[in-house]
């Protein structure tokens, strides 16, 4: 395997949507000394590393992903003095910190873009893509007209008020695109580098990257332009930071994870092998929102309109989830396709999974916690570094509110962590009507601090299964993998990790699997036998034998 931070061998990631995870001002809105407090809590769970959203200075049309200012701290959760201290008191206590980083893409409001706005030339002129007059449209490619002083439109990266940064054409067609090797798009790459410094010189340990694969336009399928800037990047920058690490939002680990990247992970994409684990029904989602044998835009692998909550049926006969206990599943619609990247990549770095994220809709809106213990557990005990979303240890739910800050759909899974019974379930002290999101109102919304009193709760069985996993160096996020059992007509899926053998079956019947068992049994959800030439899988099962 490539050079990486040995730290990562022992990695789980905790997701962190900072304006939702606690308030510690009273403002309604979570903040730097909310994370602060709450690390031992994070640490109990056996998290050892962070991924906090953007915390940037930014007018939040996009929940931060919006940039104004890349070197400040959004003064809504504090200053970079609490950046710097949450850096050194997680340092402390042996976790990791990586921040977001948005290379794509801008406010409207940042000073770059301003500067480049204007009719006389400057140092920013060429750090956005512009057309060559007002009226010309953006070949292709989302713009905006008639509100610049220069006589040109700009090229959209995502919502129409986050101009596209500069980082050229691969093959550019007009006088317009200017090729990866133009000042203009340099001076972008090295402005990127520059923020990265900042922040790694500050105490972060690294960077999540945002739409990682979005940078140059006209790329080709390969993403050759796009896959050359991070190599430059890695080579220039990452090299004086070896402790440090990036994980990048691509979801094809045969380009990212080429191009210098250490950790990419699957998102909630229609047709990758992770959605039927989870979220099968997303699929459905997707046939219903594009139209049969339509397909339309996509933003990050996501129908980017229509009503998609509309869409969303727990359940549902579209939902064949192999994590849904009452209903059949293919689970080699995941193995067919993590497979090959799996072993495309597995010497270049960590492809790794997500319970969710602040993008993808929480796994409670189609599984029960009995179905999600299982989940976890395979899960947690599969290659690569885990990232557990906020709140996914206590099950929390996917609510239907209202569109905030661009969330849309996605803003159901953004609502703010449930610590306690009472005002606002402890996120803030606030006025209900003044925080954040609301929390979720049903009297047996689940908190911390009932899960905390119950052995058998989500939260003390996602303890249990992430400190085995820390107990055993076969289940390092490097660790030796490869698939023994996976039939399309059989429930049970099993695994080996070095001398451990790993079987899964979510479902309620029993299976019977021609896979040699023998061995210790030394972790176990459910009823499961191990024989010499077979293993017996009793009713939502799972079980690590030692051979």
């Amino acid at each position: 395997m490539k050079q990486s931070p040995a730290w990562l061998s022992k990695a789980v990631f905790y997701e962190i949507y900072p304006q939702s995870f606690y308030d510690t001002n009273g403002d309604g809105i979570g903040d730097v000394e909310g994370i602060i407090e709450k690390l031992d809590y994070i640490q109990s769970l056996g998290c050892n590393a962070l991924w906090i959203n953007p915390w940037y200075d930014s007018p939040f049309l996009d929940a931060g992903y919006d940039v104004r200012d890349y070197r400040k701290i959004a003064p809504r959760y504090g200053t970079n003095d609490d950046a710097k201290r949450l850096f050194e008191v997680a340092h402390q206590n042996g976790i990791h910190v990586l921040i977001d980083l948005v290379p794509g893409h801008t406010s409207e409001e940042h000073a770059w873009f301003r500067e480049s706005q204007k009719a006389i030339q400057n140092p920013y002129t060429d750090r956005y893509i512009w057309t060559d007059f007002a009226f010309e449209s953006g070949d292709g490619i989302p713009c905006v007209a008639g509100r610049s002083e220069r006589s040109a439109t700009y090229l959209l990266n995502f919502f129409e008020f986050q101009p596209a940064l500069n980082y050229g054409f691969l093959h550019p067609q007009k006088p317009w695109q200017q090729p990866t090797s133009a000042p203009g798009p340099q001076a972008t790459i090295e402005a990127i580098k520059d923020i990265m410094r900042f922040w790694l010189d500050m105490g972060c340990d690294g960077f999540r990257v945002d739409m990682a694969a979005s940078l140059v336009k006209n790329d080709d399928a390969h993403k050759t332009g796009t896959q050359a800037i991070w190599k430059n990047i890695h080579e220039t920058v990452m090299k004086d930071y070896p402790e440090a690490a990036m994980v990048s939002e691509w979801d094809e680990p045969r380009m990212s994870l080429k191009c210098g990247f250490q950790m990419d992970f699957y998102l909630n994409n229609g047709g990758n092998g992770y959605v039927p684990l989870l979220r099968d029904y997303w699929n459905d989602v997707f046939a219903r929102v594009m139209g049969k044998g339509e397909r339309k835009t996509y933003v990050n692998g996501m129908p980017f309109f229509g009503a998609v909550e509309d869409q969303m049926e727990p359940r549902g006969k579209g939902d064949h989830s192999y994590f849904r206990k009452d209903i059949d599943s293919d689970i080699t619609r995941f193995t067919n396709d993590y497979i090959p990247k799996y072993e495309a990549t597995k010497e270049d770095g960590l492809f790794c999974f997500i319970t969710c994220n602040h993008d993808t809709p929480r796994p409670t809106w189609n599984l029960g916690v009995d179905e999600l213990k299982i989940a976890y557990a395979m899960l947690f005990t599969m290659p690569g570094a885990p990232y557990l979303y906020y709140g996914d240890e206590i099950g929390m739910r996917y609510l239907r509110v209202p569109n905030k800050e661009g969330g849309y759909y996605r803003t159901g899974s953004r609502t703010p962590m449930q610590w306690s019974k009472g005002k606002n379930l402890g996120f803030s002290s606030a006025d209900p009507k003044e925080i954040y999101l609301p929390v979720d109102p049903s009297n047996d919304a689940p908190t911390v601090e009932e899960e905390e009193k119950d052995p058998d709760s989500l939260l003390q069985t996602v303890r249990k299964i992430l400190a085995f996993r820390y107990s055993r160096e076969e289940l390092n996020s490097d660790a030796p993998f490869e698939f023994v059992y996976a039939k399309a007509e059989s429930p049970v899926l099993v695994y080996r990790r070095s001398k451990l053998l790993i079987a899964v079956n979510p479902k309620i019947k029993s299976a019977t699997v021609p896979v040699p068992s023998a061995g210790k049994v030394i972790f176990r959800f459910g009823e499961t036998k191990n024989h010499e030439t077979s293993l017996t899988m009793g009713p939502q099962s799972f079980v690590v034998i030692e051979q």
